[in-house]
């Protein structure tokens, strides 16, 4: 199974990601690419290029996505830096930004809430597209799925994309793998199994008939314990800010944390 998934990565080179983009913006992606690969600095392409590759889905843009492994983060922003780009450091904890004028891409190394960090099983799979000119290579579809499942904000909802990657990608992800990404939060990932049987009724059995049973047993047996003694917020792993007042005003721990009183 692993060497048909890396197969099937190496055929995906003659794929293309698109975005709908200013001729400006191609521009600078176009550079900020080539000085990528020519840095030498081991990134992968995530975002919006990269699920375009994957699915051939076309929308607009306001940027790329970089990933990198937590050590190379801050040499790819002094590669930059020293080259005439400005730089700036979101989040110490998962991001920073290379800017020319108004346009910038992401260097992304974690999540927002620090549970996926980047490293050398990200790179082991070689998934490749054109993109800008450039051929580079994409965060592989099982990392993209697990990455994707916690965005869920308000403003920006990443379910759409996992339920598609699925549907397209399904024979590229390792699901034993991504079971062990999302161990802890496995109630995430049957989430987005269920979201997926509903959306493609007739395409179920593109997610093996093990992992639902799996995750539906795990869920039997959690129903069968008490209810936890400490009251947390577990929406912050989705997004800090919509679930703010639950552990501000409203007696909920954080996800790490000591439970905030109110009065």
């Amino acid at each position: 199974m692993d060497g048909d998934r890396e197969s099937l990565g190496r055929e995906s080179l003659g794929r293309e990601g698109r975005a709908d983009v200013s001729a400006e913006a191609e521009a600078f992606y176009t550079e900020s690419l080539k000085v990528l690969k020519e840095s030498g600095i081991p990134f992968l392409l995530g975002g919006t290029y990269a699920l375009s590759a994957y699915t051939g889905i076309t929308r607009p843009t306001k940027d790329i996505d970089i990933f990198c492994r937590g050590g190379d983060f801050p040499r790819i922003l002094a590669h930059f830096q020293e080259r005439g780009f400005d730089t700036e450091i979101e989040d110490e904890r998962w991001i920073g930004k290379v800017l020319h004028g108004d346009l910038f891409f992401d260097v992304i190394f974690n999540s927002a809430a620090a549970i996926n960090p980047v490293n050398d099983r990200w790179f082991e799979e070689d998934h490749r597209a054109l993109v800008c000119g450039a051929d580079v290579q994409l965060i592989p579809p099982t990392e993209m799925v697990f990455s994707k499942s916690f965005v869920q904000m308000r403003h920006k909802y990443d379910g759409p994309d996992v339920a598609h990657m699925i549907l397209k990608q399904h024979a590229h992800i390792d699901w034993k793998r991504l079971l062990g990404h999302m161990e802890q939060y496995w109630e995430v990932l049957l989430m987005h199994v269920l979201n997926f049987r509903f959306i493609y009724p007739t395409e179920r059995d593109h997610i093996p008939g093990w992992l639902l049973q799996e995750l539906l047993d795990r869920l039997n047996e959690r129903a069968k314990l008490p209810v936890p003694q400490t009251r947390i917020c577990r929406g912050r792993l989705f997004s800090r800010e919509d679930y703010r007042i639950d552990v501000t005003d409203w007696g909920f721990a954080d996800v790490v944390g000591e439970e905030t009183k109110h009065g």
